[in-house]
């Protein structure tokens, strides 16, 4: 594979929006970790793009020469995945309008080297990277707002999850995930207890995973700034043929599961990443019962340790709901962040042998590797400030680059 350069054998790809609490309204970067796991050296690149917002998700194609940043800013941007130059961009209104701006192409699912499928507005589009400029309309997702989607094994079925959409006010909520069948163009709806963002294919099956993302309207009818629910959260195995929940894993609401980004998954485990509750839950596949946590959550010497960190995450609360109205929130808020004033980990994956897993911390600025199944951590970088990037960003702004959705290589 190409992106095994330099000797290292790991690249960790990793979408990057910026230094405030809301990821879908911030800057678009990517952050390229490169790690050798023999000799524990590693490197790193980051670069942001003028003129596009909103990074939120990275994708690389089967040779690993060309990844995607996916981003809630209506654009689809293309960059060379060894030195993060851009390749080429369009803008996907020419296509199709969408319902607010917070709906984007954030994921896609590769078909080939050079084509792809992404949710445009109502309808999914298949596009070749040659030509940007004609795709092919596929056909109507019919869920509220599309998010993450993945192939099934066979590469017969597209499984996404959504977005509470904020077009529709109260009635925005997304109960539902969906799977577009590429064979026959249909679409099925399946509908759920509770909304899922993120999704996961299982290695072998026509089965899929997905794992609730429960927030709350602020005013009882804001989506777009919506807050985090302190409610109990799920994990559904779904057969994609017919939409059937074949199992679920339920969490009561003190467990730290709570806003979660990555989804990755190993032979005995489902693993995914919590940016509001800072942990990594680990979910035992043979029982959906068991489960163990890694804990990253932040003491009280840490926070005070960063001090522009938290002030712009306790400004940016306050920015985002009137806390005389949605009081409720603020404090749900704190109960999800078991009391903490820093988001924590968006970005989780497991290489193929199944050995490291690697994090990164939004909240802490730091990229973490741990042994795995020990979960032991191997190694902890402190990744640079954003201002070296950035020079424009004041000096005594907050510092961090904003970790999102990750992909990992090699």
């Amino acid at each position: 594979m190409s992106i095994l350069v330099k000797g290292y054998p790991r690249a960790f790809h990793i979408a990057l929006d910026g230094n405030g609490i809301n990821g879908l309204e911030g800057m678009a970067g990517v952050c390229l970790f490169l790690f050798d796991p023999a000799s524990n050296n590693y490197a790193y690149k980051v670069k942001f793009y003028d003129g596009i917002a909103a990074g939120h998700a990275v994708s690389v194609n089967p040779s690993g020469k060309v990844g995607f940043l996916g981003n809630a800013g209506q654009h689809l941007l293309f960059y060379d995945a060894l030195t993060l130059d851009e390749i080429t961009r369009v803008s996907t209104l020419r296509f199709e309008a969408t319902s607010t701006s917070l709906q984007g192409s954030t994921h896609l699912v590769w078909l080939s080297e050079g084509e792809f499928v992404t949710a445009i507005g109502e309808n999914f589009y298949r596009f070749s990277l040659d030509r940007l400029e004609s795709p092919e309309r596929l056909g109507p997702h019919k869920v509220k707002l599309p998010h993450a989607m993945k192939l099934t094994r066979s590469g017969r079925y597209i499984c996404y999850g959504s977005m509470d959409n904020p077009a529709h006010g109260a009635a925005g909520e997304a109960r539902h995930v969906g799977v577009f069948d590429l064979q026959t163009g249909a679409t099925r709806v399946i509908p759920l207890p509770a909304t899922c963002w993120h999704v996961h294919a299982h290695e072998m099956d026509e089965i899929f995973y997905c794992v609730s993302f429960r927030v709350a309207p602020q005013d009882h009818v804001d989506y777009h700034e919506w807050a985090m629910s302190f409610l109990k959260e799920y994990v559904f195995e779904i057969d994609a043929r017919d939409g059937r929940v074949l199992r679920h894993w339920s969490a009561g609401r003190e467990i730290p599961a709570h806003i979660n980004s990555d989804i990755t998954m190993s032979a005995e485990e489902i693993i995914f990443c919590n940016g509001g509750s800072q942990s990594v839950v680990l979910v035992d596949r043979k029982s959906f019962a068991h489960f163990r946590l890694i804990d990253e959550r932040p003491d009280l010497a840490t926070q005070m340790a960063h001090p522009r960190e938290v002030a712009t995450q306790v400004f940016d609360v306050f920015v985002r709901g009137n806390f005389s109205t949605n009081s409720r929130h603020f404090l749900g808020a704190l109960r999800v962040s078991r009391f903490s004033l820093l988001d924590s980990i968006y970005a989780c994956q497991l290489d193929a042998a199944q050995s490291l897993l690697f994090t990164a911390n939004r909240g802490l600025n730091h990229i973490s590797i741990y042994d795995y199944p020990s979960t032991e951590l191997r190694l902890r970088v402190p990744m640079p400030e954003i201002q070296e990037f950035l020079p424009w960003i004041g000096p005594n702004a907050d510092p961090r680059l904003g970790f999102h959705h990750s992909v990992l290589l090699g």
